[in-house]
């Protein structure tokens, strides 16, 4: 009751009713420290990426826990001040909108454990979006959330390049006590990733594209800080930090960032008076000028680091950015101390005028046009940049790999989208579904595009609910920024920088599946609404029902989250001690107990019971084999065991392959070859683009057809050897579809007909009197190696395909019986064998 008392007394209602305080206030102070500590942990978790796997789901599970401790301490400060009065405080509410959205499509969710981890994430971005309505309410809590955000960044841009310039040991020491880091070599994995464009910085987020997104927001936030300025004190950090970020920014070689920034910097200038954006083209380009001057050394000292570490090379890297860092920040001083003014004075007088401000950031557009034509032609402009950064521009058009890759996965979530077009599929819909839907055999658990991976998750009604939520935000804000003094504008202004940059460059990527990114949006955006003016609610109620709901409904929300996160967490533990336990012992009951009590925290989760390092089924099925050699009476009990989760698992994850290709596996352990088979044949429709589901159609097809011949069934037979030839078509019409690809598109992943399905198809070819059939669908697929078991298969058939014709090749059949004299007896059984007409 003490707390209560301390947070009404250190608390009160504004006005216009939203929850405002102090800054004496104990719970607002709290809250200050808990969001300095997620902007400084959370990045360096992986960036909290939502990878659906026992690998990444911990760091989230415990920013889970953080966050249901904010939003119980901001429902009981609520309580005491927050009133229903204006529209914007409706929105306040509305914001848990998002994660019903995500409730409701659990009823047609894909996989239960993606969409109840989505709805997680949900709780914790409607959290960070009030806490960023709470703490951005008065000018010290806007001060120190802006300076929190910046910080940290500077902070991730420092960090990667230390890995960059051949620090990453220092770097590690500063970070291990509470980053996640590589147990092998206890540096942070992939702070540089290497990919067919060579070396990609990519400091906490390992990938660099995203990394670049990232970048965007911190240059145009230390832009911004620069040019409003005319403090000496208050631009040096922010211009000091421009440079290493737009180095940081090229070292990403990510085109889609490059062609991302221009778009975002100009709606930026949509928002300054003329005299700021004559301020941000002169100190922006200064500021990429001087990161290009430096570049090409910088990358070579880089890349020259990671084959070889060299102290004196290191020191060289750091003193090239460091002096081009101070030049950069002297003349940015300058311009703004002794420029800025004079450019205010002679430029007040256009401010006022009707679409004066349109002028220049449209000049920009066309200037930036010309730029691009400059750079992308063959000029020598373009040879002072590194090679790798100069072809990945050059490479920038409509018709290379990446951008026509994309177009696949949007069309590809188009399709999916049609089928659940209402609610959704479900948190993570696309990773679990577009192997069903994908237009070739490509891998990508994302779908590149916010926006359409929100549509297939929630369908309409959550994307109609997110859209709406957001322009509403944005709405209120740009109506309060018109009205609003300037420096009020310039309060809030970062939060709309943070929000355009995320959103705009996650139309291209998946930024956003990182929650730490997603957390900053909905903290931003929470900012936004904070500094916003709104019409008050029509009803007037002083009803304590009314006014207390929304807090009593957020401690309820904030217990239940707290004890759900805690239980995840623990079973996340428990199966964490399982793969310790079984490094160091095989004994069955010692690595059971933590693994069921794992399952028992977190009943069918996927990794627990299937497919982790160590899974449940897996083991039963591993005694199963063991004691079946032993006493087969005693096997039983084990397979129905895991048969038994099995089932649980297929009701919570039907769209898991793993889970698909391992029932099938079981069916065929227990020889239910009729179940197997239409087991496979209902697989294929979901994973199309793999041939394993073909294959085994296809041969249980050829195993049936013989039982059945063996019965003298000779219409089953046919019938089965029929429907086997229908699936090998089907396998060599999609062969054939890849061929339309465009063909600066790669297909992704192999996709042909395989050496046992050439097999398969020869075998029944030769059953039926073709074998001339026979032997052209066999012999591409012959190879010189005798000892693989397959590869003699299809040469004995092929040989005694060649005898049938009255033919022979009989280099290969000395070799096939100098490898194994009983070849010859194996040669002779097929040709003397009869099959049913």
């Amino acid at each position: 009751m003490s707390a209560s008392k301390n947070a009404y007394a250190a608390s009160r209602a504004k006005a216009n009713g939203t929850i405002t305080t102090e800054k004496s206030s104990v719970i607002f102070w709290i809250l200050i420290v808990f969001t300095g500590l997620f902007m400084f942990w959370a990045p360096f978790q992986r960036a909290l990426f939502n990878g659906g796997t026992y690998d990444f789901e911990r760091s989230i599970y415990s920013a889970s826990v953080w966050s249901s401790i904010i939003m119980l301490l901001i429902a009981i400060l609520a309580f005491f001040v927050f009133k229903l009065k204006d529209r914007k405080d409706v929105l306040t509410i509305l914001v848990l909108i998002m994660p019903l959205t995500y409730v409701i499509s659990l009823s047609n969710s894909a996989s239960h454990y993606l969409a109840t981890n989505m709805v997680y994430i949900q709780m914790l971005y409607a959290t960070f979006f009030i806490l960023g309505v709470f703490l951005t309410k008065n000018k010290l809590g806007v001060s120190i959330v802006a300076s929190l955000l910046m910080i940290s960044g500077y902070f991730i841009v420092l960090f990667g390049l230390l890995y960059w310039l051949g620090n990453g040991s220092f770097a590690a020491h500063l970070v291990s006590w509470f980053a996640f880091m590589d147990s092998g070599s206890n540096l942070y994995r992939d702070a540089i990733m290497t990919d067919s464009n060579g070396l990609r910085l990519t400091s906490v987020f390992q990938y660099a594209n995203t990394y670049a997104a990232f970048l965007i927001t911190l240059s145009l936030g230390a832009l911004f800080f620069v040019v409003k300025s005319r403090k000496w004190q208050t631009v040096l950090p922010h211009a000091f930090l421009l440079v290493p970020i737009l180095v940081s920014f090229w070292l990403t070689l990510s085109r889609g960032a490059i062609v991302v920034i221009p778009v975002v910097f100009l709606i930026m200038l949509f928002f300054f008076s003329i005299s700021r954006q004559i301020l941000a083209l002169l100190q922006f380009g200064l500021a990429f000028l001087t990161s290009i001057l430096i570049l090409q050394k910088v990358t070579d000292i880089g890349i020259g680091l990671q084959k070889q570490p060299s102290a004196s090379e290191s020191w060289h890297g750091w003193s090239i950015l460091l002096i081009a860092s101070v030049v950069f920040t002297v003349v940015a001083i300058v311009i703004q101390l002794f420029v800025a003014p004079w450019l205010e004075r002679i430029t007040a007088r256009f401010d006022a005028k009707k679409y004066a401000t349109f002028i220049l950031p449209v000049a920009a557009i066309v200037v930036g046009v010309l730029g691009a034509i400059l750079i992308l032609s063959d000029t020598g402009f373009k040879n002072i940049l590194p090679d790798n950064v100069k072809t990945r521009i050059e490479n920038i058009n409509f018709q290379q790999h990446s951008v026509l890759e994309r177009g696949t996965f949007y069309k590809d979530a188009v399709k999916l989208w049609t089928d659940y077009p209402i609610i959704g599929a479900g948190g993570g819909a696309w990773a679990s579904l577009y192997e069903k839907y994908q237009n070739n055999p490509y891998t990508s658990r994302q779908a590149h595009n916010f926006a359409l991976q929100y549509l297939v998750e929630t369908g309409a009604l959550g994307f109609l609910a997110f859209v709406g939520f957001v322009i509403a935000v944005m709405g209120f804000y740009i109506r309060s920024y018109i009205k609003n003094s300037q420096e009020k504008r310039d309060l809030h202004f970062l939060f709309f920088i943070v929000t355009i940059s995320l959103l705009v460059h996650s139309m291209i990527d998946f930024d956003l599946s990182y929650v730490y990114l997603g957390a900053i949006l909905f903290l931003a955006l929470g900012g936004l609404l904070s500094n916003t003016s709104s019409a008050p609610l029509r009803f007037k109620n002083d009803s304590a029902v009314i006014h207390k709901s929304f807090p009593a409904l957020l401690a309820i929300l904030s217990l239940v989250m707290f004890y759900i996160s805690v239980q995840l967490l623990s079973a996340n533990g428990s199966y964490k001690e399982t793969l310790a336990v079984i490094k160091t012992s095989q004994d069955y009951n010692q690595i059971i107990k933590p693994l069921d009590k794992a399952i028992s925290l977190h009943p069918a989760h996927p990794d627990y019971l299937l497919t982790g390092q160590v899974s449940r089924i897996g083991i039963l099925l591993q005694v199963y084999n063991q004691v079946q050699k032993e006493d087969p009476t005693k096997a039983e009990p084990f397979f129905n065991q895991a048969q038994d989760l099995m089932n649980q698992l297929l009701k919570k994850e039907p769209h898991n392959r793993a889970v698909a290709m391992q029932q099938l596996n079981m069916l065929l352990i227990k020889g239910k070859h009729e179940e197997a088979l239409n087991w496979s044949n209902s697989q294929i429709i979901n994973y199309p683009w793999y041939t394993e589901m073909y294959e085994k159609s296809i041969t249980l097809n050829i195993d049936l057809a013989n039982q059945a011949s063996a019965k003298n069934n000779t219409q089953e037979y046919n019938k089965r050897l029929d429907d086997a030839l229908a699936t090998y078509k089907e396998v060599l019409a999609r062969v054939d579809s890849l061929k339309n690809l465009p063909k600066e598109q790669a297909q992704g992943r192999p996709f042909a007909v395989t050496p046992n399905m050439a097999l398969n198809v020869g075998q029944i070819s030769y059953m039926r009197g073709d074998y001339a059939g026979s032997a052209s669908t066999i012999q591409p697929y012959i190879t010189d190696n005798l000892d693989d078991q397959p590869n003699r298969t299809l040469i004995r058939w092929y040989l005694a395909a060649l005898q049938k014709q009255g033919k022979n090749d009989q280099a290969l059949q000395d070799k096939l019986i100098a490898k194994d004299p009983a070849e010859k007896q194996n040669i002779d059984a097929i040709v003397t064998a009869s099959f049913p007409k």
